[in-house]
């Protein structure tokens, strides 16, 4: 096994765990010397990888962590990069200077013999029909992601303004809108609402009942999304 495929197997024997596994363990399953755990973990933890835990105590992968390109074919990294470019063009400022961030980073570790393709893509966004208002998405993204309730008023086609509580599930970006996915406390259901029609948002110091995965799910089927 390569060194490249012991940190990806790592990883993965750390994900999903929710308590310490120590290194003895680690070192067993992957067939190598202890000492070999301890450099590995720290080289994860230096290359962005939320690892808690210290020799002897044992390793346990915190929910947001970074994983590093370790193994990207040539297509794999063209796929990466026509979708970071995407979100350069066609996202909000915060999600535009995090594709810039992540470009970067997947250039610093990325092999010597694939940087040409960081350096002359070939694969290429064109001009968006027109420019997404980025009114409310970072609000919402970090709605979504602490599955906190939003109060919003809400314009809707006939121009009649509500006022509503919704439970953020997804954001869809299209060519002419984004749309947000959201449990309306008022319908009692899961809805659509343009984001360019939100007038105004406050996140509430409230998270709504339901796990965000079951929400989503929901969703999904509703839509037939597999």
């Amino acid at each position: 096994m390569s060194r490249s495929q012991r940190l990806l197997t790592l990883i993965q024997l750390l994900r999903g765990r929710r308590y310490p596994v120590t290194a003895t363990f680690l070192a067993e399953k992957l067939g190598v010397h202890i000492r070999t755990i301890y450099r590995d973990i720290a080289t994860l933890q230096q290359q962005g990888a939320c690892i808690a835990g210290e020799a002897g105590l044992g390793y346990v992968l915190r929910e947001e962590f970074l994983l590093p390109p370790l193994m990207f074919t040539r297509s794999e990294t063209e796929a990466l990069l026509l979708g970071i470019s995407w979100v350069k063009k066609r996202g909000d400022a915060a999600l535009s200077a995090a594709a810039d961030e992540a470009l970067a980073k997947i250039g610093s570790v990325i092999p010597e013999s694939l940087k040409q393709t960081i350096d002359h893509q070939a694969l290429l966004v064109g001009p968006a029909a027109r420019v997404l208002p980025q009114t409310w998405l970072v609000e919402l993204r970090q709605a979504i992601r602490q599955r906190s309730k939003v109060e919003v008023v809400y314009l809707n086609l006939q121009q009649e303004k509500s006022t509503r509580i919704l439970w953020p599930v997804a954001l869809g970006y299209f060519d002419d809108a984004c749309l947000l996915a959201a449990w309306c406390e008022r319908r009692q259901q899961l809805r659509h609402f343009r984001t360019d029609s939100i007038q105004h948002l406050v996140t509430l110091n409230e998270r709504y009942p339901r796990q965000h995965h079951e929400l989503l799910m929901a969703w999904k089927r509703e839509q037939g999304i597999r």
